[in-house]
Formats: C-alpha cells, sequence, structure tokens
C-alpha cells in the first residue's frame, strides 16, 4: 500500500456560506480520513482551497454592491472560520484566486495545447438580452431534455446527473431575471475528450477496482460514459476569471469546472513549492483521495483525470472517490435567504460543543440516500448512542475505579473471561481499522459506538459493585480492562471527535493519538486515573426546541390544528412482523398490513416500551401520508402512532376495525386520500389526549363510529 495520503475535499464556492450539507458532503468527511491515516502513520496531505471565479462570483459582488475580489476575500475568512469551528485538519486551505493556480492552470493549458488536445470551434451561448451577458451554464435553468426535470441546470441535471450543455435545456430561462436567453456565436475553446476516452475507460476500471469507489460514483459515472463522451469548451465570455494565454482570447477567461480542480494542485504547489510534484507527480507512491456530493462526481472521475492524461505526465490519478447524498433539513432544502437550516456560521455562536455536531453529522451521514437533519433526531441520537453510551461507559468505570482503588491501574493477572473480553474488543478495533482503510467511515463509526455499548453489558456483566465485597483483585482486574477499552476508545474517536477523544485520553492519563497502539495493552505498565469528569450532559428538549424555531424559517404565528388536520391521514395497520433495527438500539422495523397492496416498513422507537412479541399481530393507528424518512439507513413509510405523557407511553391499538379503516374527526367524514405532509405538519395537529380520548381542539377522532381510547394514558399527546 502506498505510504503517501494525498486528500482533498471539493472545493466550496466562494459566493455563500457552508451549511451543514456542505459541511458533511466534503470537508468533514475528508478531515476524518485525514487524522486516520496521520494516526496510523501515513505521511498525509489534506488540501483544499475555495473556488473563487466563474459568474456566481460575479453576481454575488453586484448583488451586495462589491468587487468580484472583494466577495471572495470576505467569503475566503468566514469559509475559513467556520471550518476552523469544525476542527478541519487542513494542512492547507488555500484559494484559486492565488497566482500559483494562475500559473498552474496556464500551464496545464499550454501542455494540452501543445500535444493537440485543444481546438477552437464557435457556437451559440445562451445571452441574456436583459441583463446584457453571456449566462454561465449554472445560471441557466429549464427542462432536463433526457428525463423531464424541470429544474436542470445548464451544466448539468441533478435528476438524472447527465452533464448539458444550456442550448440543450428546453424552455431555458436567465436564472438572474427569469427571462427566456437568447442564443449567439461566439468563439470558444474546446478540449477533445474523445480523443482520451479509451485512456480514460482503463483507468476508471482500474481506480473502481483497486480504489473501492462509492456507488454512486460508480453509477455517475458508468452512465455518462455510456454514452459517450463529447469536447467540453474549456473558455468562457466573462472577465472574472483566470486569462487565457492564446492570441484572440484576451477578453476571455476559463471556464470555472476546468480550473476549480487545478485548485488542488495549485494549493499543493502554493504551501509546498520545492516538493509538490513529490504529490501530485508520484503515481507509485502516492494515492489520491477526493471527497465530494454527488453533483461533483463527473467532473473528478472523468473531466478532471482528463485535463491531467492529455498533458502524458505522470500525474498522481484518482485511486478512491467518497462522494455522499445530499442531507435536507427537517425535510426542506437549505436556505439562507428563508433561514432555513442551521449554517456554518449559526454554529459558531451556539452553546453546543463542536464535537457533537461532528457526531451527529457523521453518524447520519448521507451515504447510500439523501438523509435529512431534524433537531428531534439530532436529541435523541447524541444522547442515546453517544452520551448514554460512551460517555456513560467513561465515567462510572472511572468515577467507581478512583472510589474504590488507588490511583493508576498495573497490568494485572486477567481472568479467563477478562481475557476473553479483551480479545474481543481486539477484534472489533481490527474491523474498524480495515473499515477506515477503506474508507468507510459510518460503518467505522457504528462499530466503534457498539465497543461502547460492549463494554456497558461487561461492566453490567461484571457487577464490580457486588464483586468488591467478595474478590476485590477480580473486581478490579474487571475495571482495569475496561480502562483499557476506555483508552482505546479515546483513540478510536480521534478522526471524529477530536476534542472528546483529548479528553478521555487525558483521563487515562494518554496523550499521543495512535491508531498502531490499539489492543496493545501489553505496553501499559501504568495508567494513571484522572478525576473523572462527565463529557457532557444531556441535551434537554426545551434547549433543542429552542434551537428548531430558531432555524425554522417559521415565524410565531398561529396555525388551526384542525385546519391542520385536514391534511392528515392516519390508517388502521396490523403489525406483521417486529425485528431489531440493525443500526439501532431502541429502534424496532415493523412490517405493518395497512390495507394495500404491500405492507408498508415502519420504524419505531418503542424497544424501551414493548417486547416483539408484545407488539407482533396487534392493530394500531398509522400516520400513513407522512413523507417518507430514513432512520438510520431504513426508510420509514409511516408513523405509528402512541399516546404519551412524561414517562408513561402505550400505543393506540384498535379491536375491530380492518387494515385500511381511516381515522376521521367528530361532526365529519372520511376525507379523500391526502398528499404527502412533513411530520412538523402533522405535530400541528396538535392531537391530544383528555380523560382517555383522543382529540383535537375539543373534538373526538373518530373511528367506524366509536371514539378513539387510550387504556392506560389519561391525557397526554399523541405521537
Amino acid at each position: 500500500m502506498s505510504s503517501k495520503k494525498l486528500i482533498t475535499s471539493a472545493l466550496p464556492y466562494v459566493n455563500n456560506v457552508p451549511h451543514l450539507g456542505n459541511i458533511i458532503g466534503c470537508v468533514l468527511s475528508a478531515d476524518v480520513y485525514a487524522r486516520f491515516c496521520r494516526a496510523q502513520g501515513y505521511e498525509t496531505l489534506y488540501i483544499c482551497a475555495t473556488d473563487e471565479y466563474g459568474t456566481a462570483t460575479e453576481n454575488k459582488a453586484r448583488e451586495e454592491g462589491m468587487t468580484p475580489k472583494e466577495i471572495c476575500d470576505k467569503y475566503h475568512v468566514l469559509h475559513r472560520e467556520v471550518y476552523k469551528a469544525f476542527n478541519i485538519s487542513f494542512d492547507y486551505f488555500g484559494r484559486t484566486s492565488n497566482p500559483v493556480h494562475t500559473e498552474v492552470t496556464q500551464s496545464i493549458f499550454k501542455e494540452l495545447d501543445a500535444k493537440g488536445m485543444i481546438f477552437e470551434e464557435e457556437t451559440e451561448q445562451t445571452y441574456c438580452e436583459h441583463d446584457q451577458m453571456f449566462l454561465a451554464d449554472r445560471y441557466v435553468v429549464g427542462k432536463c431534455p433526457f428525463c423531464g426535470f424541470e429544474e436542470a441546470r445548464g451544466d448539468q441535471c441533478d435528476s438524472c446527473g447527465k452533464l448539458l450543455q444550456p442550448t440543450e435545456l428546453l424552455d431555458p430561462k436567465c436564472q438572474i431575471c427569469q427571462n427566456a436567453p437568447a442564443r449567439k456565436l461566439t468563439r470558444h475553446l474546446y478540449i477533445d475528450l474523445p480523443k482520451l476516452e479509451s485512456r480514460l475507460k482503463a483507468f476508471q476500471d482500474k481506480s473502481m477496482d483497486k480504489g473501492g469507489w462509492s456507488n454512486n460514483a460508480i453509477s455517475v459515472t458508468k452512465s455518462w460514459i455510456a454514452n459517450g463522451i463529447l469536447p467540453r469548451p474549456i473558455t468562457r465570455d466573462l472577465k472574472w476569471g483566470i486569462p487565457v494565454p492564446k492570441a484572440g482570447y484576451e477578453n476571455k477567461v476559463f471556464y470555472v469546472w476546468f480550473d476549480a480542480c487545478i485548485g488542488y494542485i495549485s494549493a499543493t504547489k502554493a504551501v509546498r513549492p520545492d516538493s509538490w510534484e513529490e504529490w501530485w507527480q508520484d503515481p507509485e507512491n502516492t494515492q489520491l483521495y477526493q471527497f465530494m456530493a454527488k453533483d461533483n462526481i463527473p467532473f473528478h472521475t472523468v473531466v478532471f483525470p482528463a485535463c491531467l492524461m492529455g498533458t502524458e505526465k505522470p500525474w498522481t490519478l484518482l485511486h478512491h472517490i467518497n462522494s455522499t447524498e445530499y442531507l435536507n433539513y427537517e425535510n426542506e432544502k437549505f436556505s439562507k435567504s428563508r433561514k432555513i437550516g442551521v449554517f456554518g456560521s449559526d454554529i459558531m455562536k451556539l452553546d453546543l460543543h463542536i464535537d457533537l455536531w461532528r457526531f451527529y453529522l457523521l453518524h447520519n451521514r448521507p451515504e447510500r440516500s439523501d438523509s435529512n437533519f431534524s433537531w428531534q433526531t439530532f436529541l435523541e441520537d447524541i444522547n442515546s448512542n453517544f452520551i448514554d453510551n460512551i460517555g456513560n461507559l467513561v465515567n462510572r468505570v472511572l468515577v467507581f475505579y478512583n472510589k474504590q482503588f488507588e490511583n493508576g491501574a498495573n497490568k494485572p493477572d486477567f481472568s479467563a473471561e477478562q481475557i476473553q473480553f479483551l480479545e474481543g474488543v481486539k477484534r472489533e478495533e481490527d474491523k474498524i481499522v480495515s473499515q477506515l482503510e477503506k474508507v468507510q467511515l459510518k460503518e467505522a463509526f457504528n462499530n466503534i459506538l457498539a465497543l461502547g455499548r460492549k463494554g456497558n453489558k461487561f461492566f453490567q456483566d461484571q457487577e464490580p459493585w457486588a464483586r468488591i465485597k467478595t474478590d476485590p483483585t477480580a473486581a478490579k482486574s474487571s475495571l482495569i480492562a475496561l480502562i483499557y477499552l476506555v483508552r482505546d476508545l479515546g483513540i478510536l474517536l480521534s478522526p471524529y471527535m477530536p476534542e472528546t477523544s483529548a479528553r478521555i485520553l487525558s483521563l487515562v492519563g494518554a496523550e499521543a493519538v495512535d491508531y498502531r497502539d490499539l489492543g496493545k495493552w501489553e505496553a501499559i505498565q501504568t495508567i494513571s486515573i484522572e478525576t473523572p469528569q462527565i463529557l457532557y450532559k444531556k441535551l434537554q428538549p426545551k434547549e433543542i426546541q429552542k434551537f428548531k424555531e430558531q432555524f425554522s424559517g417559521v415565524q410565531n404565528t398561529a396555525v388551526d390544528p384542525i385546519a391542520a388536520w385536514q391534511d392528515i391521514e392516519i390508517k388502521v395497520g396490523l403489525i406483521k412482523s417486529v425485528s431489531q433495527h440493525p443500526e439501532a438500539d431502541r429502534l424496532y422495523v415493523e412490517e405493518v398490513d395497512c390495507g394495500e397492496e404491500q405492507p408498508r416498513t415502519i420504524v419505531s422507537g418503542l424497544v424501551k416500551y414493548y417486547k416483539p412479541e408484545e407488539l407482533l399481530g396487534k392493530k394500531v393507528r398509522i400516520a400513513s401520508n407522512l413523507a417518507p424518512a430514513e432512520l438510520r439507513g431504513v426508510m420509514s413509510q409511516g408513523m405509528l402512532l402512541t399516546a404519551e405523557h412524561k414517562k408513561k407511553l402505550e400505543v393506540l391499538e384498535v379491536d375491530s376495525a380492518k387494515p385500511g379503516d381511516r381515522v376521521y374527526l367528530e361532526g365529519g367524514e372520511v376525507k379523500p386520500l391526502a398528499g404527502q405532509i412533513s411530520i412538523e405538519r402533522f405535530q400541528e395537529a396538535k392531537i391530544s389526549i383528555e380523560d382517555h380520548v383522543v382529540q383535537i381542539s375539543g373534538k373526538k377522532l373518530m373511528l367506524d363510529g366509536a371514539d378513539i381510547r387510550t387504556q392506560n394514558v389519561v391525557r397526554g399527546m399523541v405521537k
């Protein structure tokens, strides 16, 4: 395996503030891998920069009454501050407006031109008569000619993934003024990609196999290649960009897609002017890992490699691409203008430790499908999967040890049971390291959390509080085995939660973060136990509700619960099967017959309250028109309704009705089938229980002529 790891995250465009989806899609994911590589002893270089050229910057400058350079200066600082707050461990965070970038970009262009890879062509381009400008591809929006998606951009369709030219769009509109653009003839330079098709295909096949590309990267790339590679324009009629060093093109600049990826190389040269080629032109000893969201895939698997290949120099080409799906916010798109969603600048002001943000984003990383940030899952995930798990283990083990024994934990003679426990820990650690080598970030993180649960179970099984009275030596050795695990958890967490890792390691007198020390307990002579501290206090619902309201974009306007009910559909469902969620200890996955052609998959948090056999065969109420939501990797097609009050909970059972029967409001009738709604719209109905009767604003919910009643919950809310 190559000793050098060259890691990049997609260059963030400089005209905006990064939101949670931007952060997990690129820089945070790459940061985890970079931190792991350093802890594993690899020579590592993690490079990024702000992408500063193009029409989007010009327009943002126009909006804010600034020059493009002033806009770039402003937002580069903002991006840098956000990433610093997130503890992103760049080796260098540069800018494409750096003169070094101009030098490197122009040099690669000249090499391509000298090899006959560049040709000139006169074509029609979209031109806005209203704004008096040629329009960059992404500023033309229309209908995709391939899949019919109504909001395809002029460079790419976000629905089918096809790369486009703006002139291919149907019913195009200027995104700035919404007028239909005209077409004007203009001359541009093109890179002759078809000349490289066979070499590209061979490179991709090898890299997919050896590098273990993510599934969406493979499918997008193969789809793009299957349709045949076409020449791509590399110049544009703009002012803000890198000048084209060719006669006749003095008033044009390089297309931003051409120069942006070269930004990885120029940023490396900026920070390592004398040794950048040891990284970018040493393919035998360097592996290139690139992180991005799915919309950037073809530029990194097709276009950028082709631009490098065309120079015929020995470039370090892509080894592994790691691309995420999108993260939405409370079932909506992030919008700074509408104040919907949490942005990096917001997080710097919130009183929540940055490692808790890192934990949530990495634990819910959108790897196989789009995922959704919600404040409720933020609270539950952090409290149950980290604080009640690893936080609880660290505190209970160290508190109990400090209380019963003198400071320090000399290696004891372990019992066979304790040796078996530590051997099991070592096997899991080896598995985690193997997963991180393959950049399986989410799977590795889940297994780290599983080790925490393993430790908590061992603590319970060993019962040191009881054993201390009869066999203090055995009690002490069981605790020391757990202290070894705590130390290793501190190491394992270092790529994901670096400050938390440092705190855990300091509690057991360790400092170095070296993955190669995992499981090497024979080298530990003494562990110095510091005074235990609670890692984090549990998040409180009132605090989280305040944040939810702050970032919802919704003002405090009253919502009529009866009006909200008109959008809600509740059906009777028969639970056909119940199984433990594969990724969450507190969740069940049920198959529920709602009187439809196929049973629905429903995810519910009922593990604490019901055994599987207590749910199997029950008829329950299902909120059946909620938009499907991915809950820890399983798509839930509705919500099993429960009555709740404080710590009391019961499912809303049904006796006589049949699957598919629908609930209606007193004095009304069964409504026509409703369209999909968000969980927030469901909550606006404020379905409550008073004296065992389920109601909305004093009106009873009915089924088959009878009111719906609870058995145990006298008053409370339906959730």
